[in-house]
């Protein structure tokens, strides 16, 4: 049992393991008393308990610190999630206007795909990478769409939206974005951003 309670009082941050090494503990320390010196263990019976006690400290200790920088880490990621998204649209909003001037005999594209990798002409211009220049991208927790404007009468399109949602509502991010072809960045943290929320500043 003293040896029980010694590798339970050294796996002490594994709760309940430390309650395991105060008993064990304890009734090694009772057994050893009781035999008048016959039976050996008492120094690792001891260890076990402190250990054991060390951990019952520790583990609400721990908790307390978890409650606190748990919070603390996930508003960083949404933080840094939003700032990447931000930086995407932009990164949409100047690829499109190289597109359309790359290409204007069909002004924007028709899909994100064509401003993606490929031989450098109109159906994959090379002006995003694979992964933003994909049909509905994922990247760092937020999902993009891009949708254009109906053509004109002469086939060319001459306008697009840009939204860009988080792929997991208030754990990947907390606010939703838009963009036009007017290049102006907007958001929302109710619903879905359109052209008529708040700018970003």
């Amino acid at each position: 049992m003293a040896i029980a309670s010694l590798i339970c009082g050294c796996l002490f941050f594994l709760f309940p393991v430390p309650v395991a090494a105060i008993v064990l503990g304890h009734l090694a320390l009772s057994e050893i008393r009781k035999s008048a010196g016959k039976l050996k263990g008492q120094g690792m019976a001891i260890a076990g308990l402190v250990l054991g006690y060390g951990g019952v400290v520790f583990i609400p200790f721990l908790l307390i610190i978890a409650a606190i920088a748990i919070p603390n880490l996930l508003r960083a990621r949404i933080a840094a999630n939003e700032a990447s998204a931000v930086g995407a649209v932009r990164m949409y909003n100047t690829a499109l206007v190289d597109y359309a001037a790359k290409c204007p005999e069909r002004g924007y594209p028709a899909s994100a795909v064509n401003l993606g990798p490929g031989s450098g002409d109109c159906d994959g211009a090379n002006l995003l990478d694979g992964t933003l220049g994909s049909a509905n991208p994922r990247k760092t927790g937020y999902v993009f769409y891009y949708q254009p404007g109906p053509p004109d009468d002469g086939g060319h399109i001459t306008s697009y939206t840009i939204n860009a949602e988080p792929a997991q509502e208030n754990t990947t991010g907390t606010r939703h974005f838009y963009s036009d072809e007017s290049g102006v960045i907007r958001w929302s943290k109710e619903h879905a951003a359109n052209q008529d929320s708040l700018p970003l500043q």
